[in-house]
């Protein structure tokens, strides 16, 4: 990037911050200019200086643009090797509780939490009954599409091939063509709020957190505050897994233990 595109970059991000309230701060400029250079495409401008102006004037433009900025990225039981660990997780926290909360954190549109009440639901040796889940995201529109729980098969997602690690995805999921609806018994597992992971409070009592896929977007600068903020809502014990290709900050390594380092599965110290 020449210094003038550099400096009209910086100009657009310093307009996204203070008229869109988007911390763009927090993420590497990388990720950023993706999210960015692929919204200029899809518009036909060419400059970053055109493009702060479609956005001074368009507020279509200005919901498409915070849409995809926001970390949306996710899939039923994506990296299915990494869930097929989280089993002996799941039977190790029912037997030793009689209840069990996990976090998703990003959420996304669901997936991942369903996932985990998918994957609880499927195994015997898991007491679905005492597992309790929350999905949190800061985006309340990709919220809403979490809880109506309904996914379509399209050109870049296939479903059923995300579903592939469970024997029968038909006792927990309603498919119509190419549309799958979560049945309610999976469902009732899962509730969904917003929540600013940078910025918002740690919570409590958790068994077990799931941060994947998040921390390669993130500035290094800003990942020790996200993992500050999910040791103090885990238990003691409790565990927490992160993106495969994701590791932790140098100085969070000593309030984790790794129990499965290759599936990046900690436990708290």
């Amino acid at each position: 990037m020449s210094q003038g595109d550099q400096r009209q970059f910086q100009e657009l991000l310093e307009f996204i911050g203070a008229e869109m309230d988007f911390e763009s701060g927090f993420y590497n400029d990388a990720y950023l200019d993706r999210r960015i250079t692929a919204r200029m495409r899809r518009t036909d401008i060419d400059s970053y200086r055109e493009y702060r102006r479609q956005l001074e004037r368009d507020d279509d433009e200005r919901a498409a643009l915070l849409d995809s900025l926001s970390i949306n990225v996710t899939g039923f039981f994506r990296n299915p090797e990494a869930w097929e660990s989280l089993r002996s997780v799941l039977r190790d926290l029912t037997d030793q509780h009689r209840r069990v909360n996990l976090w998703s954190a990003p959420c996304a549109d669901g997936r991942e939490p369903y996932s985990a009440a998918m994957l609880a639901l499927d195994d015997p040796q898991v007491d679905d009954r005492s597992v309790s889940i929350l999905g949190t995201d800061i985006n309340e529109d990709i919220l809403r599409e979490a809880r109506e729980g309904t996914y379509e098969t399209s050109h870049t997602t296939d479903i059923a091939d995300e579903l592939a690690p469970l024997d029968d995805y038909s006792e927990y999921i309603d498919r119509d063509g190419d549309s799958f609806r979560i049945r309610k018994r999976v469902s009732d597992m899962v509730e969904f709020e917003q929540h600013d992971l940078i910025r918002g409070a740690s919570k409590r009592d958790f068994d077990l957190v799931f941060c994947r896929n998040l921390l390669i977007y993130i500035d290094g600068e800003y990942k020790v505050p996200i993992f500050e903020t999910i040791e103090e809502s885990l238990r003691e014990g409790g565990y927490l897994m992160i993106g495969m290709t994701e590791t932790l900050p140098t100085a969070c390594r000593d309030s984790f233990e790794a129990v499965d380092k290759q599936h990046r599965i900690y436990r708290k110290v």
